[in-house]
């Protein structure tokens, strides 16, 4: 792992493709002429109603492509937040993100493994499976700059995810999101910080505000947390770019000091045991 500035961008996605990609540009170039290194975007950033625009090819749809000019113009990683992608064996669509070097080539593509399927208390049904499709893999990539694990949103209520990702040299999770109000008021922070202690990884969890399709208000409070579980930049209430510095040595400090990862009973439990 190098030392590096990170960027994350906080957007309200509409259901206005062309000004949500505009904006995406804006803020990536902003994002480069601050010195970022790496800049991550939240999920479904170019467009909020996923079920009615149509799914994007990757890499030949105009989202990805976008993306893959700025990595190479820029020279830095973009991690691509998250877009409805074409499934070629069905009709429903993955939820799917992008991690693209500084010469334009994707790196990783990860598809969204846990889906949000709710039975609520008055007989209401949530099923995001009605629409999307799960991923069936787990992705992390190497780079010259960290090792990066990818998850998207509701995938951060399951810790055996991100235990794995840093048994596989995660040092920093990306958790590109669109939690809401109720959700992520509760929720949000303390799951992320969670995640970073109990792995002692860098986290960076882009998030959307504003209110959304369905006068759904998402909750935003997009972060950067350290090792350590400290928040180290938080944006406001607006779409902005926030950064922080990504410290090696400070990473490697706080696994020695908290040697958790060591530190597990594999000969007891194992990740393949859980239930």
């Amino acid at each position: 792992m190098k030392n590096f500035k990170l960027a994350v961008i906080q957007l309200d996605s509409q259901e206005d493709k062309k000004l949500n990609l505009e904006k995406t540009e804006a803020f990536i170039r902003e994002a480069r002429a601050n010195g970022a290194d790496m800049v991550a975007l939240p999920e479904v950033f170019n467009v909020i109603d996923k079920s009615k625009t149509p799914a994007e090819n990757i890499p030949d749809g105009e989202s990805t492509q976008l993306l893959i000019k700025l990595a190479k113009e820029l020279g830095l990683y973009i991690h691509g937040g998250s877009i409805g992608e074409e499934n070629p064996d069905g009709d429903k669509r993955y939820n799917t993100t992008v991690f693209i070097d500084p010469n334009g080539e994707i790196l990783a593509k990860y598809r969204k493994l846990h889906l949000f399927d709710i039975d609520m208390p008055d007989g209401t049904k949530k099923r995001e499976s009605d629409r999307i499709a799960p991923g069936q893999e787990i992705v992390s990539v190497e780079t010259d700059l960290a090792n990066i694990g990818l998850t998207i949103c509701y995938d951060l209520r399951f810790p055996e995810l991100f235990r794995t990702l840093a048994l596989n040299g995660a040092e920093l999770i990306f958790v590109p999101a669109n939690f809401t109000m109720p959700t992520g008021k509760d929720h949000w922070e303390a799951l992320l910080r969670a995640r970073a202690i109990e792995n002692t990884v860098y986290i960076a969890a882009p998030g959307q505000i504003g209110t959304k399709t369905g006068n759904n208000p998402s909750f935003g409070s997009s972060m950067i947390i350290d090792p350590w579980g400290t928040v180290i930049a938080r944006a406001s209430e607006r779409e902005e770019v926030i950064y922080a510095d990504i410290d090696a040595a400070y990473l490697q400090r706080v696994r020695q000091l908290i040697p958790c990862l060591q530190n597990r009973r594999s000969d007891v439990y194992s990740l393949e045991e859980v239930k």
